[in-house]
């Protein structure tokens, strides 16, 4: 049985990632006649023809993008296996991190993460990117981020997943809101305006299913993509925001004018988690940052102000 020529392997990666003879070409020092030549090999091993015509651009076929994750895995894991076992030294290393996290996560350890890095890793990057619209486990395979950090939620059984903290939902309003006049109670909390965040503008959460099941509903005039938006906009309004508390209690510790108040209604504990694909398991810059994380989220929630 002939062995399949595994140059095409890298090349196919490559095409695919690059999505043009031309970028792939570049990528590895290929004339693109020469990388067009490549493209018609693996086209002949494959039976498909890879990419098709669509315009100007080529366009991978159904069977190459079934077949992405794949590739990259194997070419990575191939790298893994050629490369000589030597110690990484940190220090010297350049390297860029693309980590989705949400605002939770950011707001309160990202300042301490960059700290842990300069010491470490200087020469590296982290790159902070919201969480977005697309599927979070596919942008882990396919290598768009290198680690997911979230409120825990189902991705792909093969992905990595290690709890780091767990919030609960305070309710958050200017210090001199009427509201603080009366108890607090479920109708008290939908006498008010709530401020919504939500990247996606979703206006419900949580919080609206456990006023359903008492018969309530809330108003939510105001949507806003991040929660510091959400917490200036509070400081003139007679708007209510429900925030995890330890994103609201380090706002109570800025000085900014608000109160915090235990919500009247049984929301569920939040629990964060970062999650990675095992391509990076025994990567040691990545064991590096999966280890900080994870040790300034147990450490660094300590000794924040209480807000009662």
């Amino acid at each position: 049985m002939e062995h399949p020529d595994l140059n095409l392997l890298l090349a196919l990666d490559v095409l695919l990632e690059e999505g043009s003879v031309v970028g792939a070409a570049r990528r590895m020092n290929l004339s693109p006649p020469a990388m067009s030549r490549t493209l018609g090999r693996i086209r002949d091993a494959l039976g498909d023809p890879v990419f098709v015509q669509a315009g100007r651009k080529l366009v991978p076929t159904p069977r190459a993008l079934a077949m992405r994750d794949q590739v990259r895995l194997a070419v990575q894991q191939a790298t893994q296996v050629l490369t000589p076992a030597v110690d990484v030294d940190l220090k010297s290393l350049e390297r860029r991190f693309n980590v989705r996290a949400n605002d939770v996560f950011v707001g309160l350890h990202s300042g301490r993460l960059l700290e842990a890095m300069a010491a470490s890793m200087p020469r590296a990057v982290l790159r902070f990117s919201p969480e977005q619209d697309d599927i979070d486990d596919e942008a882990l395979r396919s290598g768009r981020i290198d680690l997911f950090i979230s409120a825990s939620r189902k991705l792909g059984p093969e992905i990595r997943v290690q709890p780091l903290f767990t919030s609960t939902f305070v309710g958050i309003a200017r210090e001199d809101h009427p509201i603080f006049a009366d108890d607090m109670t479920p109708e008290q909390l939908t006498r008010w305006g709530h401020i919504s965040v939500s990247r996606r503008g979703k206006s419900s959460g949580p919080i609206d299913a456990a006023l359903e099941s008492l018969g309530l509903r809330r108003h939510v005039p105001l949507v806003v993509s991040t929660p510091y938006t959400a917490l200036f906009a509070l400081q003139d309004s007679d708007l209510l925001l429900p925030l995890p508390e330890h994103l609201a209690r380090d706002a109570l510790a800025a000085g900014l004018r608000i109160r915090l108040f235990d919500l009247p209604v049984p929301l569920e504990t939040v629990l964060l988690t970062q999650a990675w694909h095992p391509r990076f398991q025994g990567d040691p810059a990545h064991q590096w940052l999966r280890r900080t994380i994870r040790e300034l989220c147990a450490y660094g929630l300590q000794d924040r102000p209480a807000h009662r």
